[in-house]
């Protein structure tokens, strides 16, 4: 496990006061901070709130884990700046992509969690360090990170095609991972951008 960098580390701690602070005062933080649907309590800090919410204990252990693990190398390369504005697109992405898949389905649920962010940094872990193994916890196989991404993407499709309506925002964590790699292609200067000027 690498050592905290700033930025990871302050996501983190905040992730961990918020699930606190929401455990103490109750649903209405939850009804307040939590992203809703458009039309059925949304508010407009709710697309970056929602991503210091969690569902329960193991929620938000899995997600700090994730992000300590993948989010501290890749601050560690780009900086803290750079992470920051990374890490924030991946999040509105997720939350995009949520705010319309409720939208299609109907659905009244509220999301929450930092598993959008999460999923956009593990997609730039993959494109990083494409040749990295990794050790994922389910299953316990030695892989490739890029192995390890594509099947992370492609359950996560699989499992939001079967069960769109389910307790788990699959479309948010595939909405994330786009986001993350539309950022990276911008900034490489590739379609669908216009190159960068050096």
């Amino acid at each position: 496990m690498p050592p905290l960098p700033p930025i990871t580390q302050a996501l983190i701690l905040v992730n961990v006061a918020m699930f606190c602070l929401d455990q103490f005062v109750g649903p209405w933080f939850t009804g307040l901070f939590a992203l809703w649907p458009l039309g059925g309590g949304f508010l407009p800090w709710q697309p970056v709130s929602y991503a210091f919410l969690h569902g329960g204990i193991g929620h938000l252990f899995f997600n700090m884990l994730g992000l300590w693990m993948f989010g501290a190398e890749i601050e560690r390369l780009w900086g803290t700046r750079r992470y920051l504005q990374f890490y924030g697109a991946s999040v509105l992405a997720a939350a995009l992509a949520q705010l319309l898949i409720a939208m299609l389905m109907g659905s009244p649920a509220p999301t929450v969690g930092a598993s959008g962010g999460l999923f956009g940094l593990l997609l730039a872990f993959g494109m990083l360090f494409p040749h990295r193994t990794v050790m994922p916890l389910f299953p316990p196989i030695p892989m490739k990170a890029r192995t390890f991404v594509a099947l992370y993407g492609g359950l996560e499709l699989l499992l939001g095609v079967m069960s769109p309506m389910g307790g788990v925002a699959h479309f948010a964590h595939l909405g994330g991972m786009l986001g993350g790699w539309l950022v990276i292609r911008y900034w490489r200067g590739q379609s669908p951008f216009p190159p960068r000027r050096r």
